[in-house]
């Protein structure tokens, strides 16, 4: 999964309680509106945040999380795998600008560095097997060369495919058979250099992957279908999926690793299953059991954790599936999509002064026609530039009527464009321009107004100037397709 903002949950003990010390989470930026950093780092001390890992070196992240307090996980993506791996003075220049500069010029609180992010998937036909270990090595090279080694951990953040039971149960885990060298010699380095196995575990992606997967096995209040292993009896799939990863480490001589949980979560839409009354259900168990200080049959204590992800990302990647760009506990925006009890009934918070775009929608006209011969072509057209992941089946707006799914991609559309004058007429007639908020009443369902970026740039004289990218690109091949097609 790609920059996404987890909870890392620290534990102290109290007499015999547990309660969680701090929340850390992951932070992507693959947004078409993206919050301001200064915006998104209020936005996480509000809520007790106080880790967080970034997919990248994103400067204008980092430069928010100077002096913040925040402890830093910064990330390198899979791309950069080949170029530091053979090269130490490509890592020890990476090093130089990512970390030292930031951690001694800026005040960033940098504490690990997530080398690639789950490299060896399979669906990766191998691209990164090669690169990855080299990467690592002289990454941790680099960051001890520049004095930074006892201070700052390389690790790489791990798919729960790299380990296997052939046996159905956790107690017969290891490392999966083709990569298994590969990992223990993983493994190896990183308890030399006193740093974590980091690994990320999705029980929603269990359920989307199998559809006989029983449901409440995925969650942390019951089910009718255990798993039984020897004396243990496993009652959901965290558990043992994390307890096949200590089996794992045990039978390759490491029965006291540290482990991360890098990401875990639950995304509310793009799926059937991908809905907010299960994601609250699966973030509240997993937080319920943290505050108890209750771990796994293998690991009683329980791991730091990072629950992904801190907000929605309308520009992510969807070849997983529709749901990866909503796995965010706040909506793009930094509003609240459900309510979380984080410790001491502490409830979230959400962002405080975003600035939006004018109050105004572009839907279908009124007096268009839904049997219009264009209007399928138009949709098409919208949902290509912008994000219409919600109007799948299942999805929060997946059952609405003809014209309210027009008006929703040709919003989308426009939205996205930053209300620029002429997006709304991108669609032969068909649409008009509103200022009636046009979202179903009783729905989940949202017509959305994105972020002025404008408005808070940090320059009050360039405001009128800055602009987004992505969305200039995606406009000018919009206008090409417009006026080809």
């Amino acid at each position: 999964m790609i920059f996404r903002c987890m909870f890392a949950f620290l534990f102290f003990a109290l007499g015999e309680h547990f309660l969680v010390d701090g929340l850390g989470c992951n932070w992507g930026t693959r947004g078409t509106h993206p919050l301001p950093g200064n915006i998104v780092v209020k936005l996480m001390k509000d809520n007790g945040f106080n880790k967080v890992k970034l997919f990248e070196a994103d400067p204008m992240a980092l430069q928010a999380l100077g002096k913040s307090g925040i402890q830093v996980m910064v990330g390198i993506p899979n791309d950069m795998l080949e170029s530091l791996a053979g090269s130490v003075s490509a890592a020890e220049e990476w090093v130089s600008r990512n970390v030292s500069y930031y951690k001694s010029k800026r005040g960033v609180d940098i504490r690990y560095v997530a080398v690639g992010n789950e490299p060896f998937l399979k669906t990766y036909n191998n691209r990164f097997t090669q690169t990855a270990f080299p990467a690592l090595k002289n990454i941790q090279a680099a960051l001890i060369k520049a004095g930074l080694g006892r201070d700052i951990k390389a690790t790489i953040p791990l798919n729960a495919d790299v380990y296997e039971t052939d046996a159905g149960v956790p107690s017969a885990g290891n490392f999966r058979a083709d990569i298994h060298s590969l990992m223990v010699s993983i493994v190896k380095f990183l308890d030399k250099n006193g740093a974590p196995f980091t690994v990320n575990i999705y029980p929603f992606l269990s359920l989307y992957a199998d559809s006989h997967f029983p449901v409440e096995y995925a969650f942390f209040d019951g089910t009718s279908s255990p798993v039984v292993d020897g004396s243990i009896t496993y009652t959901n799939v965290f558990d043992a999926n994390y307890d096949t990863l200590v089996s794992a480490l045990e039978k390759n001589g490491f029965p006291s690793m540290p482990i991360i949980i890098g990401e875990v979560g639950w995304p509310t839409d793009g799926d059937s299953n991908a809905k907010i009354e299960f994601a609250r259900r699966f973030n509240q168990g997993l937080l319920n059991r943290l505050n108890r200080g209750q771990g796994t049959p293998k690991r009683p204590s329980p791991p730091d954790i990072y629950f992904f992800a801190l907000i929605d990302e309308d520009a992510k990647s969807i070849e997983p599936g529709n749901f990866e760009r909503h796995w965010g506990i706040f909506y793009f925006d930094g509003t609240i999509k459900y309510p979380l009890n984080l410790s001491n009934n502490r409830k979230l918070t959400a962002a405080k002064g975003v600035k939006y775009l004018a109050r105004q929608w572009c839907i279908m006209a009124p007096d268009a026609n839904t049997m219009d011969p264009n209007l399928t072509q138009n949709i098409n057209f919208a949902c290509t530039y912008a994000d219409c992941t919600s109007l799948g089946n299942g999805s929060t707006c997946g059952g609405l009527d003809a014209r309210s799914n027009a008006s929703y991609a040709f919003n989308k559309y426009y939205q996205t464009m930053n209300q620029q004058r002429g997006a709304c007429d991108h669609f032969h007639g068909l649409s008009a321009i509103t200022r009636i908020d046009p979202s179903p009443r009783n729905s989940s369902c949202r017509f959305e107004i994105m972020i002025d970026i404008g408005r808070h740039a940090t320059n009050p004289s360039s405001a009128g100037k800055m602009y987004n990218p992505f969305i200039f690109v995606a406009f000018v091949l919009s206008l090409i397709h417009f006026y080809v097609c």
